[in-house]
Protein backbone atom coordinates (compact mmCIF):
# COMPACT_ATOMS: atom_id res chain seq x y z
CA UNK A 1 0.00 0.00 0.00
CA UNK A 2 2.41 2.15 1.21
CA UNK A 3 4.40 1.51 -2.17
CA UNK A 4 1.57 2.46 -4.39
CA UNK A 5 1.31 6.14 -2.31
CA UNK A 6 4.93 7.00 -3.20
CA UNK A 7 4.46 6.35 -6.72
CA UNK A 8 1.37 8.12 -7.25
CA UNK A 9 3.22 10.77 -5.14
CA UNK A 10 5.80 11.13 -7.58
CA UNK A 11 4.08 10.57 -10.64
CA UNK A 12 2.27 14.13 -9.63
CA UNK A 13 5.43 15.66 -8.62
CA UNK A 14 7.05 14.83 -11.93
CA UNK A 15 3.77 15.88 -13.45
CA UNK A 16 3.77 19.27 -11.80
CA UNK A 17 7.70 19.84 -12.77
CA UNK A 18 6.67 19.39 -16.16
CA UNK A 19 3.14 21.60 -15.93
CA UNK A 20 4.53 24.49 -17.75
CA UNK A 21 6.14 22.52 -21.03
CA UNK A 22 3.05 20.49 -21.36
CA UNK A 23 1.01 23.34 -20.96
CA UNK A 24 2.45 24.90 -23.87
CA UNK A 25 1.83 21.13 -25.66
CA UNK A 26 -1.85 21.75 -24.55
CA UNK A 27 -1.98 19.52 -22.05
CA UNK A 28 -3.09 21.19 -18.16
CA UNK A 29 -5.82 22.90 -20.10
CA UNK A 30 -7.96 19.80 -20.98
CA UNK A 31 -11.55 19.57 -19.52
CA UNK A 32 -10.82 17.67 -15.69
CA UNK A 33 -7.83 19.37 -15.23
CA UNK A 34 -8.67 21.90 -12.10
CA UNK A 35 -7.47 24.54 -11.12
CA UNK A 36 -8.59 26.67 -7.99
CA UNK A 37 -7.19 29.30 -5.90
CA UNK A 38 -7.44 28.50 -1.77
CA UNK A 39 -4.82 29.61 1.20
CA UNK A 40 -3.36 32.34 -1.25
CA UNK A 41 -1.77 30.12 -3.37
CA UNK A 42 -3.05 28.38 -7.00
CA UNK A 43 -3.39 24.54 -6.82
CA UNK A 44 -3.73 22.47 -9.76
CA UNK A 45 -5.24 19.16 -10.11
CA UNK A 46 -4.29 17.07 -13.41
CA UNK A 47 -6.85 14.54 -13.29
CA UNK A 48 -7.68 14.11 -16.99
CA UNK A 49 -4.02 14.87 -17.86
CA UNK A 50 -2.50 12.29 -15.44
CA UNK A 51 -5.52 9.33 -16.94
CA UNK A 52 -4.05 10.17 -20.60
CA UNK A 53 -0.38 10.18 -20.34
CA UNK A 54 -0.95 7.09 -18.11
CA UNK A 55 -2.52 5.53 -20.77
CA UNK A 56 0.35 6.37 -23.03
CA UNK A 57 2.97 4.92 -20.54
CA UNK A 58 1.05 1.71 -20.12
CA UNK A 59 0.59 1.44 -24.48
CA UNK A 60 3.68 2.38 -24.28
CA UNK A 61 4.98 -0.14 -21.77
CA UNK A 62 2.88 -2.97 -23.56
CA UNK A 63 5.09 -2.30 -26.99
CA UNK A 64 8.17 -2.60 -24.90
Amino acid sequence: MIRWMIVIFLALLLISWFTPLLQKLGFGKLPGDFRFRAFGREWFLPVTTTLLLSMVASGISKLI
